[in-house]
């Protein structure tokens, strides 16, 4: 069986002194990869996070209407033969595929050592929140300053609950890692019988929240349905998956319940949420995801051979480090940066922002729309990505409960206001991003500032 080492690569700063590019530091990274690294696990991170990206920039359908208001068209809603496409751009639940393999050796190798819980959760918890904090200030800032300067409350809303979609991502996560030791013992314990229970769990949770119309309980299943899939990266690595007749078995299952749930079923046949055609896939989270999820596995376990193959090119690998050492900045702010670019046309009298969506213009001003925030993300991620690299922390390890009251903090506040936005009519709640930001420190996460002349 390969084998990878537990973090995923990045691509860090170089020490003082010896500054290099980070191209020339991931080149070097690159080359010193150990034979027994599953670069698949890497190739797939980078990418499933990548095609979010640039899907999230295409179903944008921002516009300047002709009295100057922003509004945001609902470009999937508006053209539903778009919706079978999404069933390969929500690609999710690969991520938490790749986080199940990549979490489950992370413990193992923890456990051989004798690390703790606390000290390991702190320890994953600080790859994925210290690039929260710089996303937060921005916005406690950016929000206020934009209503000072006259933008409407439209533009705010939008643009405050568009940017900060990404973090429903990083609340489910961070609930999925804190749950993933105990989750591996599920799985060392009961195998396939694990992954199974957290089918018929997702499913009954669907069922009960959708026949007593109770949305809140269809929430549970952002825990149930991603750290389902999350099994399934203890599968990959533990040889459960391994040979061609067990991933098209998967493959197939998770394909045919599909089309069953999204045509003789109630469910919406888009992944990604939009409403009028069935019940949405994503707001909550349904079991759909899960049987997306078997196919999207099936499909890149039966293509592994190819992609290692193609992860083995030092350029393939090279660009993989370079979009893992950022790949949490790139997440997080590639919303952001829309904003920022629509703050900016705004300014200019809506240029760029008035062609009608889905029309020839629109399709053919995209390739430029897409070279803008591509520039404008890569700029916010050469200041901001430094947050990512969290470097070494010697600390003792805490108590459990710190990591997890953390983990419980994060996700409630992130969830919220990945929900509701920071906009509340013409109120602009600048102290909302604030709040995981300040769990993210007083729960000890961060390393509290270092005062000048202290130890």
């Amino acid at each position: 069986m390969t084998t990878s080492t537990p973090p995923p690569a990045a691509a860090p700063d170089a020490a003082p002194g010896r500054r290099r590019g980070m191209v020339a530091t991931a080149s070097a990274m690159a080359a010193a990869t150990p034979e027994d690294r599953n670069r698949v696990v890497d190739l797939l991170r980078a990418v499933s996070i990548l095609v979010v990206v640039l899907g999230h920039w295409l179903v944008a359908g921002i516009q300047v209407t002709g009295d100057g208001d922003v509004v945001n068209r609902d470009v999937l809603g508006m053209a539903p033969w778009l919706h079978p496409a999404t069933w390969a751009i929500q690609v999710m639940p690969i991520f938490f595929l790749v986080g199940g393999y990549a979490n489950g050796l992370s413990w193992r190798s923890a456990r051989s050592r004798g690390t703790t819980y606390g000290g390991w959760l702190r320890a994953r918890l600080r790859r994925l929140a210290l690039p929260v904090v710089p996303l937060m200030v921005f916005w406690a800032a950016f929000a206020p300053l934009m209503a000072w300067a006259g933008l409407g409350s439209d533009y705010l809303r939008i643009a405050t609950t568009a940017a900060l979609v990404p973090t429903w991502f990083l609340a489910a996560y961070v609930v999925v890692v804190a749950v993933a030791p105990g989750a591996l013992v599920l799985w060392e314990r009961f195998g396939w019988a694990s992954v199974v229970g957290g089918v018929a769990l997702a499913a009954l949770v669907d069922v009960v929240s959708i026949t007593t119309d109770q949305l809140l309980l269809g929430f549970l299943n952002y825990l149930v349905v991603w750290g389902t899939i999350h099994q399934l990266g203890y599968a990959w690595l533990d040889g459960a998956l391994a040979g061609v007749a067990r991933r098209a078995l998967l493959l197939v299952t998770g394909l045919v319940v599909l089309v069953l749930l999204t045509t003789v079923g109630p469910y919406a046949v888009s992944m990604v949420g939009v409403e009028g055609y069935g019940i949405n896939n994503q707001l909550p989270t349904r079991v759909t995801l899960v049987f997306l999820g078997m196919l999207q596995t099936g499909v890149v376990l039966l293509l592994e051979p190819a992609l290692r193959r193609l992860a083995s090119h030092h350029g393939v690998w090279t660009a993989t480090i370079l979009v893992n050492g950022r790949i949490m900045t790139l997440y997080l702010w590639h919303l952001t940066a829309m904003g920022v670019v629509i703050a900016a046309s705004l300014a200019l009298g809506g240029l760029g922002l008035r062609l009608d969506p889905l029309t020839s213009q629109w399709w053919t001003s995209r390739p430029l729309w897409l070279l803008v925030l591509v520039v404008t993300t890569l700029g916010m991620a050469a200041v901001a990505g430094r947050f990512e690299q969290a470097g070494r922390d010697d600390r003792p390890a805490p108590a459990a409960w710190r990591p997890v009251l953390a983990v419980v903090g994060m996700a409630a506040s992130l969830g919220a206001m990945a929900y509701v936005g920071i906009v509340d009519g013409d109120t602009v709640n600048w102290w909302l991003p604030l709040a995981p930001a300040a769990i993210v420190l007083l729960t000890g996460v961060a390393r509290p500032p270092r005062v000048p002349g202290r130890a």
